[in-house]
Order: C-alpha cells, then sequence, then structure tokens
C-alpha cells in the first residue's frame, strides 16, 4: 500500500486514521484500537505521520519512528483550519493529514523519556506549590471570619499562623484552632515535599554541563536551565535567537497593515510555565541592579527608568531567551562585559 501522508487522531483506546497517497486521494480511513495501532504501521513503509500535541504523543511518535516512519506532531491550533466539517475523530484525522502534508507547518519537537521525566519532576512540583498556596489562601480567609487578619505572602503566613494558633487570648474557638492547625501541618508537609524537589533539581543542573553553562547568566537558576534543556527543541531548529524568544511568547504582538507597523503587548505563546520562570528569574536580577556595573546591568537600569518595572522585566527575559540560544548554539560560556566608558 503505497500511503503517504497519514494523519492519526489520538486517544485512550480507539485512534481514528486518514491515509492518501500522492495523487492525494483516500487510501485509508479506519479505526484501531490501542492494541493494533503499532501492528497496523509495521507492515506499511517508511510514510510521513502526523498527529496532535496531547497527552501521548511523544510516546506515539518515537514508537511510530522506531519503526521507521518519520512522525511529526502539530499543535491543535494549526490543525484546526484545516477541518472541513463538523469535529469528530475521523474529521480531525483528515484534517491532521492535511496539515502534515503542508510545506511550511510548524511542528513540535518530540521529547525524549529522558526530558518527560524531568518534566514529570518540574509539573509535580508546581502542583505541590499551588496545594500549598490554596491552603495559605485557605486558612487565611477562614482566620479572617474571626478578624485575624494575615498579610498577602507565604512567608508572613509561616510566621504568623503559629502565633496564631498558639495564642490563647484571641478568641478563637478551640474547634477551629483544631482544624486549622491540621491545615497547618499539611502546609508543612507541602513545604518539605518542595524543598526536597528542589534539591533534586538542583542536583541534576549540577550535574549536567549544558544547565552549568546556562546558569552563568544573571536570572537562570535551576529550574530555568533545567526545564529550558527538557522543553525547548534542538536551537538548529530556530534560524536566531529572536525566533527561540518568538517560541516562547516573549516578542510584541504584531497587528500591522497598509504598510504601517503596529506592535503591542507580549504574544504570549509557548510554554507559560517557562516565560514565567525566565521573568520571575529577571525580577530578582532587577531587584539587585543597584550593586552592579556591568553592561548588561547598565541596559537594565536604563530600560527600567525609560520603560518601568515591569516592561524592563519582560525584556530582560527576552534579552536572555536570546543569550540562551546563542550559548546552546555555539557551546559558548557567558562572559559579563564590563560597561562602556
Amino acid at each position: 500500500m503505497n500511503v503517504t501522508p497519514i494523519g492519526i487522531d489520538l486517544a485512550k483506546t480507539v485512534f481514528s486514521i486518514h491515509g492518501t497517497d500522492q495523487h492525494d486521494k483516500v487510501v485509508v480511513r479506519k479505526r484501531l484500537n490501542r492494541p493494533k495501532l503499532l501492528a497496523f504501521f509495521a507492515q506499511l513503509p517508511p510514510c510521513l505521520i502526523g498527529m496532535e500535541a496531547c497527552s501521548g504523543a511523544h510516546y506515539w511518535a518515537r514508537e511510530l519512528t522506531k519503526l521507521g516512519h518519520d512522525a511529526r506532531i502539530i499543535a491543535p491550533r494549526f490543525v484546526a483550519p484545516y477541518r472541513k466539517s463538523s469535529k469528530n475523530d475521523d474529521n480531525d484525522a483528515e484534517a491532521i493529514c492535511e496539515a502534515v502534508s503542508r510545506p511550511n507547518m510548524r511542528f513540535v519537537p518530540i521529547k525524549t523519556e529522558a526530558q518527560q521525566a524531568v518534566l514529570c519532576l518540574h509539573r509535580i512540583r508546581r502542583g505541590l506549590t499551588k496545594e500549598r498556596t490554596a491552603q495559605i489562601n485557605q486558612i487565611r480567609g477562614l482566620l479572617a471570619e474571626f478578624g485575624l487578619i494575615i498579610p498577602q505572602g507565604r512567608y508572613h503566613a509561616r510566621h504568623r499562623i503559629p502565633e496564631i494558633l498558639e495564642d490563647a487570648e484571641n478568641g478563637l474557638p478551640m474547634l477551629a484552632r483544631r482544624l486549622l492547625n491540621n491545615i497547618n501541618q499539611r502546609i508543612l508537609l507541602l513545604d518539605e515535599e518542595i524543598l526536597a524537589y528542589d534539591r533534586e533539581i538542583e542536583a541534576m543542573a549540577r550535574r549536567d554541563e549544558q544547565a552549568k553553562r546556562l546558569m552563568a547568566i544573571p536570572g537562570i537558576g535551576p529550574q530555568t536551565a533545567t526545564e529550558i534543556l527538557a522543553s525547548a527543541p534542538d536551537p538548529r531548529q530556530f534560524k536566531s535567537g529572536r525566533h527561540f524568544a518568538a517560541w516562547l511568547g516573549l516578542v510584541p504582538r504584531q497587528y500591522s497593515t497598509g504598510g504601517k507597523p503596529r506592535l503591542g503587548r507580549i504574544t504570549k505563546r509557548g510554554d507559560k510555565y517557562l516565560r514565567t520562570l525566565l521573568i520571575h528569574g529577571t525580577r530578582a536580577v532587577i531587584a539587585k541592579l543597584a550593586d552592579k556595573n556591568d553592561q548588561l546591568s547598565e541596559w537594565a537600569k536604563g530600560l527600567v527608568e525609560r520603560r518601568g518595572y515591569k516592561r524592563a522585566a519582560v525584556a530582560l527575559a527576552a534579552k536572555n531567551a536570546r543569550i540562551i540560544w546563542a550559548l546552546l548554539m555555539n557551546q559558548t560560556e557567558f562572559k559579563t562585559q564590563p560597561a562602556e566608558g
């Protein structure tokens, strides 16, 4: 059977497949359950296979690549314009088949098992931090019902909650005191779990030469370095550092027409978590600019004065993204440049 390309609509148990030949004639349109999927593709000659980015997409892409096929992952928003009718599994497979054959289509890089394992660590840690924040907000809200106010922030809560629970004169009923103490104990357990994952990430970064090279950049710590190496594709897939910054959503959104350019806020495309790490890192850098006099710090100081703190943090994150691309692309070390004059 001469079939290429093929679109697969991934699912948990039943997969829809749509394939055409070199004349765009439909030659495959069927559904397969999970155990039969790889057996079906093992019988086919090497062909181009497309699938949407979703849970399990990287696993199937790796398995199909082992069989000699050219497996590619497409972001769902790039598939939607090719869907001709109502949304269902068969129509989705047809749209994926059409999208993967487009010469200028953008694809999601296939991650290795090791990269996905690192991302598991980051996602579990992120889930724990969200849970801790929710628990702190809950205990703040419950204490406010009794007229006991805690300022916002984890560190305020860490000091004030034990003081409130131990104060027998604040009018807090014993039942509420016991229940809130249970929540506080849960917060302390979450602190220990998060700290353990932080130490594991730091140890992982110290063992990786690429991560150590990235951590030399101001504002890049172990979390950001390991997340970049696990999430970002091969730097050779980007034409320049600006293309890498655009992949992260750190370039201005453009709405230009009639030859008149209009630039707005950043696009916020790509990985939100990675972009957040980069911006939080630059905020820490800007907070300590007063003690620095290198070229990058002087540029950031001037930017803060001209455009304000928040815009400067985002601009510095975009600059860091370009530096990251250059270091990974050229395998060089980051060197601090002295200020001119």
